[in-house]
C-alpha cells in the first residue's frame, strides 16, 4: 500500500515528490541523529545498485529506504531501461531493474557465443541488390530492377508495406535502377539513375506521397533519422525537402556547389531548420535552411573519403596529397563554432567509413583501405585501440559501448569485444558488406555487389542469388523470444521468400576457417 501511493504520488507531482512525507516513517536513524524520510531518499538516490544492496542490509529502516520505488525507478532511467515508462507503470521497480539487468546479461552472452536466430531476406527473381538501408528492425532494399522491398525484423507477425514506384505496369524492364534507399520510423525514400525520387510515408503504406525530379544522376541522398527532412545531391545542387503543416513536400532551401557532392548527411536535432553537411571533392560544406551554402572546410588537393555526423559535431576522413605528404587523417569538426576540434590518425590508407553518430561518448570508430578498424578518444585525439579486422580494406563500422562490428570489402562481418581486444566470431559472404546496423539484441547486414548485371540466369534462383545477387542476414539475439522456423513477412509479393533459422550460430559459421 506504501509503494502504491508513493508511486501515484510520484507519478502526480514528481518536482514536489520529495518535500511531502511519503512513508509511515517519519524520522529515520542516521548513525547518531534522526533525519526527515524524504531528506533520508535524497542522500539515498545518489548511490548505486550495489551501494543500495549494502544499505538494506544496515538495519529493517535502511532496507526500507534501500528499496523505495523512487530509488529504483531512476536506477533503471539511468541505465536506459524502459526510458519511456513513468514511475507509476510497475509496482516494483528493483524487480524490473534485476530483469532488465538479467536481460541486458542473457543478451550480451548470446552475443559473445554467437547464439541466436539468422534470417535470409531474399529478393525477387532476375535483380541485382544496389542498396540496403536500416532503421530500429526495419529494412528497405533497392534492386537493378526498379523495385523498392520492406522487411519489419521485429516482429515475426507484421507485414510491411509493398512499396510501389511511379512507373506504370506495362513497361517491364524499362524501370531505372534504384541508386540510393533510405529509411526512418515514418518515412522511405528511394532515388532512382534517371533522376527521380521516390517517398513513402510507411503508415500509409503502398503509394508514394511525394514524387521529384533531376534533370541528372542523383549523386547523393539523405534522410533525417528524427524527422521528414530529406536531401538529394544531384549535378551541382543539394535540394532540401519538406513536409509543410498542411503535409504538402516543399523544397525547404536549394544550394549550389562547386563540384559534384560525393557523401551528404543531415544533421540530428537542429530544430525549426533543417542543416546539412556535404562533400564534393576536397570542400566541405555546411548548409543551413536559413542561410547560403558555407565551406566549413577545404584543403586544395586532398580529397574528403568518408563522412559521418552527430547533433553537434562531424567527422570526415581527408586523403593527403602533395609534395608534403602528412598522412591520411579523419578531421572532426564542431557544427557551432565552425572550427577544426580534433585531427586524428596518420595513416598510409584511405579512410573508407567512419562512424559518430552510434559512437559512445568521447568515441569514435573508423575504417581504413589498410584493413584496420580504430577506435579513436576524441578527448586525447589519440587512437586508443587498432585492430586488423579484415583481409582487404574495411567498408562499414559500428560500434557500442562494448562491442565492434565491422564489415570489409572480401564480405567479411567481424565481431570484436573491444575491450579484452578480442575477436568473438565472423561470417563470410561473396560481396562487399555496405551496409551494418545493431542494437543490443539484433544485427542487420547486407553484402551488395559492384556489378549490377546477373550471370548464369540459367542457374537456379538459390544459386544465382548467393553468387551474383548479394544478400541480407537480420540476426536476432533474443532467441527465447523467437519461435522456431517463423517466417519473417516480407512486403505482399509472392516471389520474394525468406529463409529462417533458429540455432547456433557458431554451428554454422566457424570463425577460423572461413
Amino acid at each position: 500500500t506504501g509503494a502504491t501511493a508513493l508511486a501515484q504520488d510520484a507519478a502526480a507531482c514528481p518536482s514536489c515528490f520529495f518535500f511531502s512525507p511519503q512513508n509511515e516513517m517519519d524520522d529515520v536513524p542516521f548513525f547518531d541523529v534522526q533525519l526527515p524520510y524524504e531528506l533520508a531518499i535524497n542522500i539515498f538516490q545518489y548511490l548505486d545498485r550495489k551501494e543500495l544492496g549494502r544499505c538494506a542490509q544496515v538495519s529493517k529502516t535502511w532496507k526500507v529506504i534501500a528499496e523505495d520505488e523512487v530509488l529504483w525507478y531512476r536506477l533503471c532511467q539511468q541505465e536506459g531501461h524502459l526510458p519511456e515508462s513513468s514511475i507509476s507503470d510497475y509496482s516494483c521497480w528493483k524487480l524490473i531493474f534485476q530483469e532488465c539487468r538479467a536481460k541486458e546479461h542473457m543478451l550480451r552472452t548470446n552475443w559473445k557465443n554467437r547464439k541466436g536466430a539468422v534470417s535470409e531476406l531474399e529478393h525477387i527473381p532476375d535483380a541485382v541488390l544496389c542498396d540496403v538501408h536500416s532503421h530500429d528492425g526495419v529494412v528497405i532494399a533497392g534492386y537493378t530492377s526498379g523495385e523498392v522491398r520492406v522487411w519489419d525484423t521485429r516482429t515475426w507477425d507484421y507485414v510491411a508495406p509493398f512499396l510501389e514506384s511511379e512507373y506504370e505496369e506495362d513497361e517491364p524492364g524499362m524501370q531505372p535502377y534504384v541508386s540510393f534507399v533510405r529509411i526512418n520510423s515514418s518515412l522511405a525514400v528511394a532515388a532512382y539513375e534517371d533522376g527521380f525520387l521516390n517517398i513513402w510515408d510507411l503508415r500509409t503504406g503502398k503509394y508514394p506521397i511525394h514524387h521529384f525530379e533531376h534533370d541528372a544522376r542523383i549523386q547523393a541522398l539523405a534522410l533525417s533519422k528524427d524527422d521528414a527532412t530529406v536531401a538529394t545531391a544531384s549535378a551541382f545542387d543539394v535540394v532540401m525537402l519538406y513536409p509543410n503543416e498542411e503535409g504538402y513536400w516543399q523544397i525547404a532551401a536549394e544550394f549550389e556547389v562547386q563540384k559534384l557532392v560525393d557523401y551528404l548527411e543531415i544533421v540530428p536535432d537542429t530544430g525549426r531548420y533543417p542543416v546539412a553537411v556535404a562533400t564534393a571533392g576536397d570542400l566541405v560544406y555546411l548548409l543551413k535552411a536559413e542561410d547560403s551554402a558555407r565551406t566549413l572546410h577545404y584543403v586544395y588537393g586532398q580529397p574528403v573519403t568518408c563522412l559521418d555526423v552527430s547533433a553537434n559535431q562531424v567527422a570526415f576522413g581527408v586523403k593527403s596529397l602533395g609534395w608534403v605528404y602528412e598522412g591520411n587523417k579523419i578531421l572532426v569538426y564542431s557544427l557551432e563554432a565552425e572550427r577544426c576540434l580534433s585531427k586524428l590518425g596518420n595513416t598510409l590508407g584511405d579512410f573508407t567509413c567512419v562512424n559518430l553518430r552510434d559512437s559512445p561518448p568521447n568515441l569514435m570508430v573508423s575504417g581504413n583501405m589498410d584493413r584496420r578498424v580504430r577506435i579513436h578518444d576524441l578527448r586525447t585525439d589519440k587512437i586508443a585501440l587498432s585492430l586488423s579486422a579484415h583481409q582487404l580494406g574495411v567498408s562499414a563500422v559500428q560500434m557500442d559501448d562494448w562491442k565492434v562490428v565491422s564489415g570489409g570489402e572480401e564480405g567479411l562481418v567481424s565481431v570484436w569485444d573491444y575491450r579484452m581486444n578480442q575477436k568473438l566470431w565472423e561470417v563470410h559472404s561473396r560481396h562487399a558488406v555496405r551496409h551494418i546496423s545493431f542494437n543490443s539484441h539484433s544485427l542487420i547486414t547486407a553484402n551488395v555487389p559492384y556489378e549490377k548485371v546477373v550471370r548464369n540466369s540459367d542457374l537456379d534462383s538459390f544459386a544465382t542469388h548467393r553468387r551474383h545477387r548479394g544478400l541480407i542476414h537480420a540476426y536476432e539475439f533474443a532467441v527465447d523470444q523467437l519461435a522456431f522456423q517463423s517466417p519473417l513477412p516480407v512486403c505482399r509479393s509472392s516471389c520474394d521468400t525468406m529463409t529462417s533459422y533458429n540455432y547456433d550460430l557458431a554451428l554454422t559459421f566457424p570463425s577460423d576457417n572461413i
